[in-house]
């Protein structure tokens, strides 16, 4: 499983890491099951579960809001009365919620090791270094706009705030690359270049205009000119459950199945786009799917919690199954488990709050800019 490091910075402004006490686990699903509902209900209007959509069912099933990272970034605002927001997904979706959450408000993570890959290959460092090359490459940086993917620690939205850039979500991302090229004639998009690259390719802009940047490398591994010429320049990351995904495995499908219709999450590589029928966000696939004709085959493209859902779903009107057959499970996400849930409920109820993610002041402010900003864009 994937484990994401903490920086120092991190460790400084998120409560200790506590292992779950031993009492919590080895419970029964129907024990469990029980207390979790009890203190649900015991802490009543005070607390809003959010649970990602790629969460386990013995989760999500206690959330009071499902949904992909722009869904249920609009749910914090909606809820001003509950002191608890216990995020059940992964750290960089707890840090938006923290950054848009009122001042008594606290954002919870039931488990701290729950991070992301992709969001921990943007590093701030990293992304200063490429701002001041952007600079001595091009003479300025006044045209480039920044573009993060939620996907991101609030240290790299906080650097697209200030300098007038946007957070976007795979929902709005293509609106969002519309916004920025009104405000300047380049875009820097990170972390994934996938998403990026899709959602660009889509607006008509051709590839050879859409440059990689490589933050281990001199200058991004780009040459001036390359630069120049670019229209969005796409950091070197990517999501290591979507890139699992594949054009091979899009052939067989179809020669095992006839008529199948392909659908997949934009994070997936270019060409795995372009051999699908389909693509977008987790809330289009979901609307997608869920408004085809009657006797329809999908075959999808994403973290497989998410695939199975749906097709027991739609079961029998529909046949639904995960594009890669072995199905492409989120580590990180499946961490946050009911005995974390349970843990975090119950120490609420006694007084105790564990795991809360705090976003400092002197990065928030930005943060917050730099989503409110996504939220504007439809």
């Amino acid at each position: 499983m994937l484990i994401p490091l903490l920086t120092e910075y991190e460790k400084e402004h998120i409560s200790a890491r506590q292992a779950i006490p031993e009492r919590y686990l080895g419970l029964s699903d129907d024990e469990m099951d029980g207390r979790i509902a009890a203190a649900r209900a015991a802490l009543g209007r005070r607390l809003v579960i959010l649970g990602h959509h790629y969460q386990r069912d013995e989760v999500i099933k206690f959330a009071d809001y499902t949904g992909d990272s722009f869904k249920l970034a609009r749910q914090v605002s909606r809820h001003p009365d509950a002191e608890f927001i216990v995020f059940c997904g992964v750290h960089f979706m707890a840090e938006s919620a923290d950054v848009l959450s009122a001042d008594h408000q606290q954002v919870i993570l039931p488990d701290l090791a729950a991070g992301c890959s992709m969001a921990d290959m943007a590093d701030p460092d990293q992304l200063e270094q490429c701002w001041g090359d952007l600079e001595q490459m091009l003479g300025s940086t006044s045209a480039i706009v920044p573009v993060t993917y939620i996907n991101s620690a609030a240290s790299i939205k906080a650097f697209c705030g200030e300098r007038g850039g946007v957070v976007c979500t795979s929902s709005n991302a293509a609106a969002t690359l519309k916004w920025a090229w009104e405000r300047g004639g380049k875009i820097v998009f990170l972390p994934d270049q996938h998403l990026g690259r899709n959602t660009a390719y889509k607006l008509g802009v051709p590839l050879d205009q859409m440059m990689v940047w490589d933050p281990g490398e001199i200058w991004g591994g780009l040459e001036p000119d390359a630069v120049r010429r670019a229209r969005i320049i796409l950091w070197k990351g990517h999501c290591s459950v979507h890139e699992r995904f594949t054009v091979r495995q899009i052939e067989n499908i179809r020669a095992r199945h006839p008529g199948v219709r392909v659908i997949v999450h934009p994070e997936v590589p270019w060409e795995v786009v372009q051999a699908a029928d389909e693509a977008g966000s987790t809330e289009y696939i979901l609307k997608t799917v869920r408004e085809s004709p009657v006797g329809s085959t999908w075959a999808v493209g994403t973290e497989v919690h998410l695939v199975n859902r749906l097709a027991r779903e739609m079961d029998p009107d529909r046949a639904i199954f995960s594009l890669d057959q072995f199905g492409c499970l989120c580590s990180t996400m499946f961490r946050v488990s009911p005995n974390h849930l349970l843990w975090i409920l119950e120490g609420l109820i006694g007084g105790e709050v564990h795991n809360r993610i705090i976003v400092p002041d002197d990065r928030k402010y930005w943060t917050r800019i730099a989503l409110e900003r996504m939220l504007s864009i439809s």
